[in-house]
């Protein structure tokens, strides 16, 4: 992979962009690119270096927008380039090649509302676990890099926080942490249609309900309220900031490798819920 590329690709997951690294790992006879050579696929279909150009180009980089689409992290793509003149669209180089395509920057990530003393918690416990961590609050002295230094810190008015570059998706795990029960439900409602893999919200059994009512009153969906995991975090006893760090992240960890989660907080149920904020 040459500098420019490597550049490139920094730069886009920088900004939270993914794409898919796709390099030559097989030639047989002749073909336009030799091993090694590789070229990223951004989403909107741009592209950085070359696999060799024309028609087989090309068809890499649809093979790569659908991995993209997909919840598979990489492929191997092979393709004949041997023109009998039967198909236009075929390449006529002669050889074979191979191409291996790799998604990079969807890891799973961690998106917590909250920058309080759970928030930071949380965000060092969830990078710890693997997690890529972004952290928002509307309070720029809660959320700032030398406060919370294991991801990302957004600063904004909650209206705001899509427009500063928060995306969620299918490995989104939403916990949702903040300074007060009106703020959790604006932050419930704000998230109603979009794609998580978890949304969770840190309280009592009381204020749920209270949230729960308040915002089935003011419209939202009651199938967007059941997808929440209410209280978040498995029943440890927990009672610090950090303990109940630990008890969510444990939480996230059973639902991405599809644990008995029932099973689990069965199996825990002489513990406190993870807080008892009213």
């Amino acid at each position: 992979m040459n500098q420019a590329i490597l550049e490139q690709i920094m730069k886009d997951l920088a900004k939270g962009v993914p794409g898919v690294l796709c390099t030559v790992v097989d030639v047989e006879g002749s073909t336009p690119r030799n091993v090694g050579a590789s070229m990223w696929v951004r989403p909107d279909g741009g592209i950085s270096g070359t696999v060799g150009g024309g028609v087989f180009e090309h068809h890499t980089i649809r093979e790569a927008l659908a991995l993209l689409d997909s919840e598979r992290d990489h492929a191997l793509y092979k393709e004949g380039l041997h023109y009998d003149g039967s198909d236009p669209n075929s390449a006529a180089c002669g050889g074979d090649i191979s191409v291996f395509l790799e998604v990079v920057g969807r890891e799973r990530e961690l998106v917590i509302f909250g920058a309080g003393h759970v928030g930071k918690a949380l965000a060092q416990a969830g990078q710890f676990a693997g997690f890529r961590v972004s952290v928002w609050d509307e309070r720029e002295e809660f959320a700032n890099a030398e406060n919370i230094p294991w991801g990302t810190t957004i600063a904004c008015p909650l209206e705001e926080i899509f427009d500063r570059g928060l995306k969620l998706h299918g490995r989104s795990f939403v916990v949702i942490a903040t300074r007060g029960h009106a703020l959790d439900s604006e932050v419930v409602k704000t998230i109603e249609h979009c794609d998580a893999a978890y949304v969770g919200m840190i309280g009592s059994m009381r204020k749920i309900a209270f949230v729960r009512k308040r915002l089935l009153d003011e419209g939202v969906s009651e199938a967007h309220l059941n997808r929440i995991y209410q209280p978040v975090g498995l029943p440890i006893r927990a009672e610090t900031p950090e303990e109940i760090a630990i008890s969510v992240v444990a939480e996230l960890i059973a639902v991405l490798r599809k644990g008995d989660l029932s099973s689990l907080r069965k199996g825990l149920n002489g513990g406190n819920t993870p807080t008892t904020r009213e």
